[in-house]
């Protein structure tokens, strides 16, 4: 069983923007587990570059969510979720 954690500017987001919950987001963090395992889902993954350097991005529409996967201990953090334009700032 894979932990999600949030960081407060993450959880911050989600609580003005109202069209989103958590569990949307822990839902589209699962698909993504699912599809590093090989499954065939449909899901916007990107790895990151740069000073995002060993990051993810998941994209949904315009909404866009920054995480870090560690294999190891079957953890994902969401760093950052945020709209398209601000994703990245």
């Amino acid at each position: 069983m894979w932990n999600v954690s949030f960081s407060g500017e993450a959880v911050s987001f989600l609580r003005k923007a109202g069209r989103f919950s958590e569990s949307d987001v822990v839902e589209l963090v699962e698909k993504t587990i699912r599809m590093f395992r090989g499954e065939r889902v449909n899901v916007d993954v990107k790895k990151l570059k740069g000073e995002w350097a060993g990051f993810y991005r998941i994209r949904k529409g315009k909404l866009r969510i920054i995480a870090a996967f560690n294999f190891e201990r079957y953890s994902a953090f969401i760093e950052r979720i945020d709209w398209r334009g601000g994703a990245y700032k």
